[in-house]
């Protein structure tokens, strides 16, 4: 939420009648363990990107899994809204816009050797410093990005 001050600067405000960090502690300690069990139980690193990338050369050592985590990523919210109503979604753009910023996040994923869930999860746990700088590097853009469409262009 944002809300303005005496002296009218745009400061950011938690909601925190929605704030709940239990939800996040869970999902996040979720991630882990399938980030953890992932490198255990495959030797792989639970990165999405290169996943996914992976699944287009047809190798039959390698697409069985690459399809089961994908088809997992598509079944797991479908499955938990059965116990819980999803929020819905609120895009203030247009499609057009996010298809090209989806692909935009995922030609930077393939540039930059791996997504936020590669470098920042599994990557940072095994403290990579390529891992590390990615992460600033994500994290600094994100942010930056999110400064300029709100407080600059909007």
């Amino acid at each position: 939420m944002i809300a303005r001050g005496r002296d009218e600067r745009i400061w950011m405000q938690i909601d925190w009648t929605h704030f709940s960090p239990g939800a996040a502690l869970i999902g996040g300690a979720e991630i882990g363990l399938a980030a953890g069990l992932m490198i255990l139980l495959l030797g792989r690193i639970a990165g999405v990107s290169g996943i996914l990338a992976g699944i287009i050369p047809f190798r039959r050592e390698e697409t069985g899994w690459r399809l089961a985590f994908a088809l997992g990523l598509v079944a797991a919210p479908l499955f938990a809204s059965l116990f819980r109503a999803p929020a819905p979604p609120e895009f203030t753009a247009g499609y057009p816009l996010l298809a090209l910023a989806g692909l935009l996040v995922g030609f930077g994923a393939r540039l930059g050797g791996g997504c936020t869930s590669g470098h920042g999860v599994c990557g940072l746990s095994r403290f990579s410093l390529r891992s590390v700088v990615a992460t600033v590097t994500f994290m600094s853009v994100a942010i930056a990005t999110v400064f300029v469409v709100r407080h600059v262009i909007g």
